[in-house]
């Protein structure tokens, strides 16, 4: 079955075991600290992985994971994981509102952009610009990224885009928009 990127969803699934350890074997990762995978944006997917092993965006936990696999495999690789149904969780309660106010209308006094205006509002992200899909993703796989964009250990984003917001937000805001995707849809 042919994808958007090229690549192959049911070849795809026959090249994901290793990845399946800490994604999921359906791209739902059983772990806060990695992210889940099923029904991410397939040319987000496949940028990722091609910043990982351009050195790009260092993973630590992904030295070497991706060697040996091809543009193909890689392409396979998104098509499969994108082609997954993502499990949509719970917004932790005391998190919602701050959490919806700043994915929705952004922090105006900071200049934080609303994550809605590139993640979307339901949090399907922009395959076309290779936005991520935030909705149904871990908090402390979400609130992680953010800090590291806010200190610049990681700067994979186009343009800054997401380095010049993370750095306007506190701990605090970092983790109810985290909390807050958590159980968007």
């Amino acid at each position: 079955m042919a994808h958007a990127t090229g690549g192959d969803a049911t070849a795809g699934s026959q090249k994901v075991a290793v990845c399946g350890a800490c994604h999921g074997a359906d791209g739902n990762s059983p772990m806060g600290a990695f992210p889940s995978l099923a029904g991410q944006n397939p040319r987000y997917l496949l940028k990722q992985m091609q910043d990982q092993l351009s050195g790009d965006r260092v993973i630590p936990e992904m030295t070497g994971m991706l060697n040996g696999f091809t543009e193909r495999d890689l392409r396979d690789i998104a098509a499969y994981f994108s082609s997954q149904t993502i499990t949509i969780g719970q917004t932790a309660a005391d998190q919602l509102e701050l959490g919806r106010s700043i994915y929705q209308a952004g922090i105006a006094d900071k200049g934080v952009a609303a994550c809605a205006a590139c993640h979307m509002p339901s949090g399907q992200g922009n395959n076309p610009a290779r936005f991520p899909a935030l909705s149904g993703q871990h908090p402390e796989y979400t609130a992680l990224q953010l800090q590291k964009f806010a200190t610049e250990d990681r700067a994979n984003d186009p343009s800054r885009m997401m380095r010049d917001i993370a750095v306007k937000m506190s701990d605090a805001e970092m983790s109810a928009v985290a909390q807050y995707v958590r159980g968007l849809h």
